[in-house]
């Protein structure tokens, strides 16, 4: 169960699924990355190295960006530390790129555009680093090797991919988190599926390779995550 790749599609992948569902899944999702390790990985890998370079501005792209959770952290990082951010989501769902702008009405520095991650509608260099959390999984092996050589393509100075560890743990841990926090079925049947689809490290490495990726690496972070870096 745990060896290989679920190919099988999720719901929200598939289409099938109401308007009301869809907006509860935007708010449960939310609520599911805010406890469980994207916003932690993001400030111990990007965050963290931004910092230590002691710029005083920097653009970030964040590819299937959902509602822009994780650009909003980015933001108030930014402003903790006195620095100029451009940050922008894309996202495909035109519900999603409208969702970015409305939950991130506080912060001007962030943009929404409605694009594919598989021919990202940016030149070459266009933004200093490019981020994707929990979108690889949706993708096919093939897709997601296009997808980070487009990201790699857009980025000057860096990539950083968070993803699901495929781990029985992190699927035992899922389900009973959904069960404590009431979260809606469709996040909770998408969410298991999620991480059947996901990733071991040595997976993850392939893709960066096939991407031409380099200086690449994946690390865990806790709990159950993967974060791929490279350029």
């Amino acid at each position: 169960m745990f060896s290989k790749r679920s190919h099988r599609l999720e719901r929200i992948d598939t289409g099938d699924y109401t308007p009301a569902e869809y907006d509860r899944f935007l708010v449960d999702i939310r609520k599911v990355n805010r406890y469980t390790g994207d916003n932690r990985a993001l400030r111990k890998t990007l965050l963290k190295r931004i910092d230590l370079e002691e710029r005083e501005e920097f653009s970030v792209l964040d590819v299937g960006a959902g509602s822009g959770e994780l650009l909003r952290t980015v933001a108030r990082f930014a402003r903790r530390r006195d620095k100029r951010a451009f940050l922008t989501g894309l996202e495909l769902n035109s519900r999603s790129a409208a969702s970015i702008l409305e939950e991130s009405s506080d912060y001007p520095e962030i943009t929404a555009v409605q694009g594919n991650a598989l021919s990202l509608p940016f030149k070459r260099s266009s933004f200093d680093f490019v981020i994707s959390s929990l979108f690889a999984h949706h993708l096919t092996d093939s897709q997601i090797t296009i997808a980070l050589m487009e990201m790699s393509r857009v980025a000057s100075r860096g990539v950083y991919l968070i993803d699901l560890h495929r781990h029985p743990l992190a699927y035992l841990s899922y389900k009973a988190f959904c069960a404590a926090f009431r979260i809606s079925p469709l996040v909770i049947e998408d969410g298991s599926l999620s991480i059947l689809r996901a990733f071991h490290s040595d997976e993850l490495a392939v893709y960066a390779a096939d991407a031409g990726l380099t200086d690449f690496s994946v690390k865990r972070s806790f709990p159950f995550r993967l974060v791929l870096s490279g350029i």
